[in-house]
């Protein structure tokens, strides 16, 4: 019988237990294992992401104090807010200040479960992704407040999703790292709310007028609707969107159950009161001069400061209207203002700023015209002349150049007195001519002219170019008594905690002209005003100034001072085209007329020093010194060295010379000289010394020709036999 242990058994069945699982759950176990593994992956990473950023920010402390830009608020001398300049961040407000109603309005608006999230909203996220697949694109964000607040401080507002996911774990760490409480303190204190206000206390004082800490219902709903859409909701901007936007943050509260229906129902939005922007029109001028100097006044800071300025507000306003209401027809018109210190009281340095904020009180450089005969007159006072001496006004031709007055009338001889105050172009061409060009742009330079001068002889009447800043401060030295003033607009800097910065220091000025020089020109510069060509420029009380005006009428000038104010007026066209009937004496002088007497106002009536007190070199001149006693004379040896007797010779009764000789000399009873003795020296030698010369038979009858004399030199003004006129009243320019 067969065996059948060889036969081949057939394959088994596979049993439920043994058999391979469907494919679809092998491919739903993978999927759920990588995922797993890519989930605690990601978790890792994001721990780690989260936990290594948490430890590289700041502490609370150093949030707070960072910023966005440098706020610089400017205030006037009385205190009071001229503009606020880059990004303004109010006070600080900690939590337990900032009103209930402002916190809850914002949360409610801004992040509802704000209290329960760790950093992000997976609700909102969730709900911000389905509106994006149904609509096609993001009609929501997802950002909760402490994203916002991430985003505010550390990164942009580009829409990446990189930036997104940089976001994300910048909240979460921001969330493992601070409470709730001091994330809300941040965000309320740092978001920007539009207007340049970041924070709520900065939006509350610029909207609203009145710090934070007083916000009411109404006021709170605006601020926080704010946040969506500064620019279109702010209420100086648009105040019917903002009053729209603040019903939805009402709506919302009520949802949120913080206010009830009836406290909602009782708001009225349109009663809120919105502080209008203030004005900032010709403050403007002032502070685009004073601000820049902070440069070298402060270290690098960007923490916000407040700066105190010598601006006074009433005095801006006046020197405002008085440009504004005496300029001609498609005229600028400038101003400075300056205190007996220096200190800048107004400023204009044009007749809108919004149109045009070119500074031409202190950047534009014109011709002054007679207004610079203010240094030509200093230098002829140094030089030994005063108010009372006798000049000839006559047509003269200096190198080739005749100057012609006003009026082309000549007055012949008049004192020094009334040929300022009628600006005689000749007199203080010949003035200027005798003391030197060069002396006269050294005067110049000396009270604080900084514009090249040139030093031809036309440039007694004012051909180069000057800045109205720089000539009021040359006239308020004069106002000093001769001392040096150095304009300055800054009074003191400091934190927005009150920390001092900066403070102005009074330096003693220098002593640029001696007194009896001040008082001399100050006597010149009352006589233009009292009787002369600024008599427009009178205001009830002592002034002294100067007008000018260029040739063709292209610019026009006063300049002058009293009680203590010195203020200088300009007026032209940019394209320096001439201004039919304008002149120094008329709208200038109106101006600074209608200026002076509201900044002297409350001052007291002060009467110039003209008194002059010359110095012993004038009161006693070198010719009369050397007469002394009669009966002693004096002789020169051949190398002009002065021999001076000496008394007694030998034997007591023959007085000894220098030189050792002794003799009896032309002594009391000595005979008188001959009376047809020869001169020492013959006309020509004189003519030909002192640079006169003989009429040149070209000229017309009664002009004279000068020869430049060598700068610095003192001789007396040329003089010839004067042009006969018809008798006029003088006019000057």
């Amino acid at each position: 019988m067969a065996s059948n242990s060889g036969r081949r058994r057939p394959p088994e069945s596979p049993s439920p237990e043994t058999g391979r699982k469907p494919l679809w759950r092998r491919v739903l176990r993978g999927l759920t294992i990588w995922g797993f593994a890519f989930g605690l992956l990601g978790a890792i990473f994001l721990g780690s992401a989260v936990f290594f950023t948490m430890r590289q920010l700041p502490d609370y402390g150093s949030l707070k104090s960072s910023q966005n830009g440098q706020m610089i608020v400017v205030r006037a001398r009385d205190g009071t807010e001229l503009v606020s300049l880059g990004p303004s961040y109010g006070k600080w407000l900690d939590y337990g200040q900032i009103p209930t109603v402002m916190k809850d309005a914002m949360v409610s608006v801004e992040d509802r479960r704000f209290r329960s999230h760790i950093g992000i909203d997976p609700v909102g996220l969730a709900r911000a992704i389905m509106v994006r697949a149904e609509s096609g694109r993001f009609k929501e964000g997802a950002s909760t407040i402490t994203q916002q607040l991430a985003r505010n401080i550390f990164l942009n507002n580009a829409k990446t999703f990189g930036r997104k996911g940089r976001e994300m774990i910048l909240a979460l760490a921001l969330e493992r790292k601070f409470t709730k409480d001091q994330i809300l303190e941040l965000y309320l204190n740092k978001v920007y709310f539009g207007g340049g206000a970041y924070g709520i206390d900065a939006a509350s004082r610029k909207f609203f007028g009145h710090p934070a800490t007083t916000l009411s219902i109404p006021e709170a709903a605006i601020i926080a609707g704010l946040v969506k859409a500064p620019s279109n909701y702010a209420p100086t901007a648009d105040v019917d969107a903002a009053i729209a936007r603040g019903k939805v943050v009402l709506s919302v509260m009520v949802d949120n159950g913080v206010i009830s229906p009836g406290e909602a129902s009782q708001v009225d939005l349109s009663d809120v009161s919105i502080v209008k922007e203030k004005a900032q029109n010709s403050v403007r001028y002032f502070t685009d001069w004073a601000l820049p100097q902070l440069d070298l006044l402060l270290p690098e800071t960007n923490e916000p400061i407040e700066v105190w300025t010598t601006l006074d507000p009433s005095l801006q306003k006046a020197a405002t209207s008085a440009v504004d209401n005496n300029v001609p027809p498609g005229t600028q018109g400038a101003l400075v203002s300056m205190d007996r210190d220096g200190a800048v009281l107004a400023m204009v340095g044009g007749t809108d700023y919004v149109n045009s904020n070119y500074n031409r009180a202190t950047s534009a450089v014109r011709q002054p015209g007679s207004a610079w005969k203010l240094f030509v007159y200093l230098a002829a006072l140094e030089a030994g002349y005063t108010p009372d001496d006798r000049v000839v006004d006559e047509p003269v031709t200096i190198d080739g150049w005749s100057p012609q007055n006003s009026g082309r009338s000549y007055a012949g001889e008049i004192d020094v007195r009334t040929a300022f105050a009628y600006s005689k172009n000749t007199v203080a061409a010949q003035l200027g001519n005798e003391v030197g060009f060069g002396t006269v742009a050294s005067m110049a330079r000396r009270f604080g002219i900084t514009t090249p001068i040139n030093t031809k002889p036309a440039m007694v009447l004012g051909t180069s170019e000057v800045r109205v800043i720089d000539m009021t401060r040359a006239f308020a030295a004069v106002s000093a008594g001769g001392t040096s003033v150095e304009p300055y607009g800054i009074v003191k800097v400091t934190t927005t905690s009150g920390e001092l910065l900066y403070q102005h220091k009074s330096v003693q000025g220098q002593v640029l002209v001696p007194h009896y020089v001040a008082a001399g020109i100050t006597d010149l510069l009352q006589s233009a005003v009292a009787t002369g060509t600024g008599r427009a420029a009178q205001i009830g009380r002592p002034v002294a100034g100067k007008t000018g005006t260029t040739s063709s009428n292209k610019d026009g000038w006063f300049l002058g001072f009293s009680s203590g104010v010195t203020t200088g007026v300009w007026m032209g066209r940019d394209d320096a085209r001439a201004v039919g009937g304008l002149s120094g004496g008329h709208a200038p002088a109106r101006a600074f007329a209608d200026y002076m007497k509201v900044a002297v106002a409350r001052r007291p009536v002060e009467e110039f020093d003209t008194k002059l007190q010359l110095p012993e070199w004038q009161l006693e001149p070198d010719d009369e010194h050397l007469q002394g006693n009669p009966d002693d004379y004096y002789y020169t040896d051949e190398n002009g060295n002065l021999v001076r007797p000496q008394t007694g010779g030998p034997g007591g009764s023959e007085p000894r010379y220098d030189d050792g000789s002794v003799g009896p000399g032309p002594g009391p009873g000595a005979p008188p000289p001959e009376d047809n003795a020869p001169p020492a020296a013959a006309d020509d030698f004189l003519d030909r010394a002192t640079g006169r010369r003989a009429p040149d038979p070209g000229l017309r009858p009664g002009q004279s020709v000068v020869a430049p004399r060598p700068v610095g030199v003192r001789t007396p003004v040329p003089t010839l036999t004067p042009v006969p006129t018809a008798t006029a009243t003088p006019r000057g320019n």
